[in-house]
């Protein structure tokens, strides 16, 4: 008789396990989304993503569109701010705005490989995205490409560095004008979301 009801109880729990959709939406068309898209997450976890190449307001108003058209438990808007083609307004206004949605926002500034380059060593001094690219191209022993589909797998092991090395540095601001915190990035924060549902 106990060992039946172990036996059920066992099988009960299969039917426990957490069930969760992610919506991430990129600026970027590539380079975000082949990161995300390779967290090996359970199969009980639904990873969407959309590459959109447009600034940080209109991959908030994405966001809105297709969370509006299905039904997700996190969304998540990926943007830079890359001074050559975002603005501080736009900027600021599409982190306030994913807010007020319940959106999550992965932001950097001013570029995406900046999460990259805290996987080797803190930095708390500006450095733009032409100086991040040749310093992980030194970092990595190898020319770095923007579009990698292999990064998640040649950093997952100095994943715990960065998420430290993310914390430290966003700890240094109050980010009330996050578009001037350079360097910065909240993009440990989606990667810490998805560590909890890895498979």
């Amino acid at each position: 008789m106990v060992q039946k009801r172990q036996i059920y109880q066992a099988r009960k729990s299969n039917f426990r396990e957490v069930k969760q959709t992610f919506l991430i939406v990129c600026e970027g068309t590539e380079t975000e989304r082949n990161y995300f898209e390779s967290f090996r997450v359970s199969k009980y976890v639904k990873i969407v993503t959309k590459g959109i190449g447009r600034n940080p307001s209109q991959v908030v108003k994405q966001a809105l569109n297709l969370s509006q058209k299905d039904d997700y438990d996190q969304v998540w808007c990926v943007f830079d701010r890359d001074p050559s083609s975002v603005t501080v307004n736009d900027f600021n206004t599409a982190i306030q705005e994913a807010k007020n949605n319940n959106f999550q926002v992965a932001y950097s500034n001013e570029c995406f490989e900046l999460w990259y380059f805290l996987h080797f060593h803190f930095i708390n001094t500006p450095i733009n995205k032409n100086n991040c690219e040749k310093q992980l191209t030194l970092l990595l022993n190898m020319k770095y490409q923007k579009n990698s589909t292999f990064m998640y797998d040649k950093l997952q092991d100095k994943q715990s560095t960065a998420l430290k090395n993310a914390e430290i540095l966003l700890k240094q601001y109050h980010p009330k004008n996050p578009a001037q915190d350079n360097p910065s990035t909240t993009v440990h924060l989606l990667v810490q979301e998805l560590n909890k549902f890895m498979g």
